[in-house]
C-alpha cells in the first residue's frame, strides 16, 4: 500500500533551519520543518492499513503556526467527513488536515513528547475525517 503523504510547501522558512520553541517549563526545543514533517508522516504510517485505505480526498499539511485567533491549536481538519458525504459529493477540493509545528514544540518538554503529541494530533484530525467528534475522541484518549 502506498504511504500516506504529507504535502510540503515553503511558507517562507529556510529549509533545514530549526524552529526553536520555548516550552512551558523553559526548555527550548529545536526541530527542523523536515524533521517535524517526518514525524507527521510516521504517524500517518501507523494508521492501520484497513483505515488508511478508506481515507478519501484528503491532503495533510504541516504549517509552522496556526491562525492568530487560536495560537495553541495543534491541528485542524477542514472538509466534509466521510460520514456526511452523499451522492452530491463529487468534483470537490480535497479535505485538509493541518498539523502545526510551533504550538506542538512549545507544549512539549522532550523530543519524545513531540513524537507522542504529534501522533495523538494526527490520529485526532484523521478521526474527524471519519466523522468522529471531539467528545468521542476525548473519551478515547485522543482529546
Amino acid at each position: 500500500m502506498p504511504r500516506l503523504m504529507v504535502v510540503t510547501q515553503d511558507v517562507g522558512s529556510v529549509d533545514g533551519e530549526p524552529a526553536a520553541a520555548l516550552a512551558e517549563n523553559g526548555v527550548v526545543l529545536e526541530m527542523t520543518r523536515e524533521e517535524f514533517e517526518e514525524l507527521v508522516a510516521e504517524a500517518l504510517d501507523r494508521i492501520p492499513p484497513e483505515l488508511a485505505r478508506l481515507m478519501d480526498n484528503v491532503a495533510v499539511f504541516v504549517e509552522d503556526e496556526p491562525p492568530a485567533a487560536d495560537p495553541e491549536l495543534l491541528g485542524l481538519y477542514e472538509g466534509t467527513p466521510l460520514t456526511d458525504r452523499g451522492e452530491w459529493y463529487a468534483g470537490v477540493l480535497p479535505d485538509r488536515i493541518t498539523i502545526y509545528r510551533g504550538p506542538t514544540l512549545r507544549m512539549c518538554e522532550t523530543r519524545e513528547d513531540v513524537v507522542a503529541e504529534t501522533e495523538v494530533t494526527v490520529v485526532h484530525e484523521v478521526a474527524h475525517h471519519f466523522g468522529i467528534d471531539d467528545e468521542r475522541l476525548h473519551a478515547l484518549g485522543y482529546g
